[in-house]
């Protein structure tokens, strides 16, 4: 009888389906209700959901917990952000950015996190976070798959050697082209930056995430330039845009057409709503605005929607753990994406939107043959996992265990009895 590495018996799949999961040397090699092989190693999910792992599609490792020991973001705004970040910046090591940036990568697996696009500061001519990434990501190549974004904090046009910067980072260590045209100081400069931008993508054969309208201004309209720039240079499935929050503020009729333009033009939107939450609406009176991309709108129009943590206590959102599932749980929220289909769509944004911004050729869900990546949770399906924010029971990645922990046991004492309590209805067992 043919023995697996693993087999992980009783597994819940996202449909509700219980199967067995045989896994030999790094891929999947069966999946199905009560596989006859044997496993040298069982793993009992105990009905529990096992999923592909949780793809963090954007976060900035170089500046992560900086908060609170070297900055504090008085106003809470954006723009006060880039300046305390500034300030910090020329005093960065290499050792230094790595140690940060090392933990944060520690939490997100230890949160089933196992692919990780980080964008990273090149308005520095030193270029210390964007080496100190690239070492570190040979350096942890075995528990997370991590892409560096170049990106141009300061601007492009508008900075002292901004294409030089940029094309040099792109040589000595960045994967993807990133940008921030509503940082120039005219629209016409931030157009220029996003032709710019698409010409050497296209030139240097790259991906492109850029930061696009992280405003709440209404009038910000760079993403449509990017659709257009998408379409005419063909780059179709390889263009993110990050943040877009000045979506949030434009009126319906715009926004109808924006979606169609945006689901035609193949690109995708990357919401990072924990810090955008607290960013923007600052100087709103009342109502305030959400600051969010429409993404249970843009869901609805085929655009596909990947989520991100942005910020691990640094000088943009003094919070966070690297668990992308309070993003997807703040996401559901602020889109009003609470019915139960709409639930299983922001976990969906989570993992699978997630992994096809993060490499197209990806397979889609957990399938044979695939790279041994999952996650069994300790919840029973994703409603649940975006209910009670578990962390995992078990990661692997490549076939092998990275990361385990015991379920949280909890007691209430009660009429003389101790009563355990898991948050799960009784009536639902």
């Amino acid at each position: 009888m043919e023995r697996w590495n693993y087999v992980i018996r009783n597994a819940k799949l996202s449909s509700g389906v219980i199967v067995d999961i045989a896994v030999q040397d790094s891929r999947i090699e069966a999946i199905g209700p009560r596989l006859a092989e044997i496993g040298q190693e069982e793993i009992d999910a105990q009905g529990q959901l096992v999923t592909v792992p949780l793809v963090d599609a954007h976060i900035h490792l170089d500046t992560t917990l900086t908060v609170p020991h070297r900055a504090t973001n008085h106003s809470g705004t954006l723009l006060e952000g880039i300046q305390r970040w500034s300030e910090i910046k020329p005093n960065i090591t290499v050792q230094d950015v790595k140690n940060r940036a090392r933990e944060a990568i520690l939490w997100e697996v230890a949160h089933g996190t196992l692919q990780i696009r980080s964008h990273v500061d090149i308005c520095d001519e030193r270029l210390t976070a964007l080496h100190a990434l690239r070492e570190l990501k040979d350096e942890m190549a075995s528990v997370v798959d991590l892409q560096l974004v170049a990106f141009p904090q300061e601007g492009v046009l508008c900075y002292p050697h901004g294409k030089e910067l940029l094309e040099t980072a792109l040589h000595e260590g960045a994967d993807i082209v990133g940008g921030i045209p509503h940082y120039e100081w005219t629209r016409e400069d931030g157009i220029s930056q996003l032709e710019y931008l698409f010409e050497l993508a296209h030139r240097e054969g790259r991906l492109i995430d850029v930061h696009c309208d992280e405003t709440d201004d209404p009038e910000s309209r760079f993403v449509e330039t990017m659709a257009r720039l998408t379409k005419i240079h063909r780059w179709e499935g390889r263009v993110s845009a990050s943040h877009t929050t000045a979506m949030h503020s434009y009126n319906p009729a715009y926004g109808f057409k924006l979606r169609r333009i945006l689901r035609e033009s193949g690109m995708a939107i990357i919401a990072n709503p924990l810090t955008n939450i607290v960013l923007q609406g600052r100087f709103d009176d009342f109502p305030k605005r959400r600051g969010m991309a429409p993404i249970k709108e843009l869901d609805a129009s085929y655009v596909p929607v990947a989520l991100g943590c942005d910020c691990i206590m640094d000088p943009w959102y003094p919070l966070g753990s690297g668990n992308l599932l309070q993003a997807a749980w703040m996401a559901l929220h602020l889109g009003h994406m609470t019915g139960t289909e709409e639930i299983d769509r922001v976990f969906r944004m989570a993992t699978i939107n997630g992994q096809r911004v993060f490499n197209p050729a990806q397979p889609d869900d957990l399938g044979t043959q695939r790279s041994a990546d999952l996650v069994i949770w300790d919840a029973t399906s994703p409603a649940e996992a975006l209910r009670l924010l578990p962390v995992p029971r078990t990661v692997m990645r490549h076939g092998q265990i990275i990361a385990q922990s015991q379920p949280s046991h909890h007691q209430v004492y009660y009429q003389g009895q101790a009563l355990t309590v898991d948050f799960r209805p009784r009536s639902a067992q």
